[in-house]
């Protein structure tokens, strides 16, 4: 079984790059039930403005959320339409791997290759 996506390679490798530090996955998180500007999430981390910046630039480039300016303000909400294929994704993966483990357990239980 090959995975496929509507994802190109490089759009997956953005996403698995922004998930993979824990601040913005946390910022992911609090981004999904409503829009929190840039300085609200600030003033959640132990690090500088522009640090937090750079972690939504991430996001914001692998789709997982969306900016918008409102005034002097940036607002920022996950996009669940990204985190739906990143979750169709994911699903594929573990399929994929279920396969290989029932495939490898099928072949350790035949008594013909003892």
């Amino acid at each position: 079984m090959v995975v496929e996506s509507e994802l190109s390679e490089a759009q997956t490798d953005r996403l698995f790059h922004a998930l993979s530090a824990s601040t913005r996955r946390d910022i992911l998180r609090r981004t999904m039930t409503r829009e929190v500007s840039v300085s609200e999430l600030s003033g959640s981390y132990r690090m500088s403005f522009a640090a937090v910046q750079k972690h939504v630039a991430v996001l914001e480039e692998a789709g997982l959320i969306a900016k918008r300016t409102s005034g002097r303000t940036r607002l920022v909400r996950a996009d669940p339409r990204r985190i739906a294929q990143v979750r169709a994704l994911l699903e594929q993966y573990e399929e994929l791997w279920r396969g290989r483990v029932d495939r490898l357990d099928a072949l350790l239980a035949d008594p013909a290759t003892d």
